[in-house]
């Protein structure tokens, strides 16, 4: 695993954790809305996961696109189904998602160094 990669997980179950054994109930209640919302319902976890990623996009978060990343590849979404999703945030949400983009491909690229899969779409 990546340096980036391995600090990037350790870094956010390290801070979830400190930030739920608070106990904030409201904090505590969000957490759990997070991640119920991503669980499979009428659209399953893949699709949802593709949903996130391409709004966390549009919204420049960098540690909310590199969890969706990661999740999609964890869900089996491909690369090629990657770079649509990368360019339906970049089209809605126009050149200033470009350094978030490449960001998500760098990490696209440390993910599929990780599993020995193509770096490039199909």
């Amino acid at each position: 695993m990546s340096k980036r990669l391995s600090e990037f997980r350790a870094y956010r179950e390290k801070m979830n954790e400190r930030i739920l054994a608070a106990k904030h109930l409201p904090i505590n209640r969000f957490f759990t809305l997070d991640s119920k919302a991503y669980e499979d319902g009428a659209l399953d976890a893949r699709t949802k996961e593709i949903a996130g990623l391409a709004a966390s996009l549009v919204l420049r978060c960098d540690d909310c696109i590199a969890y969706h990343v990661i999740r999609c590849k964890e869900l089996g979404v491909g690369n090629d189904e990657l770079f649509d999703v990368f360019n339906v945030g970049l089209i809605v949400g126009g050149s200033i998602v470009i350094p978030h983009l490449r960001r998500a491909v760098e990490l696209l690229d440390e993910l599929d160094a990780e599993t020995g899969a193509s770096q490039q779409p199909e």
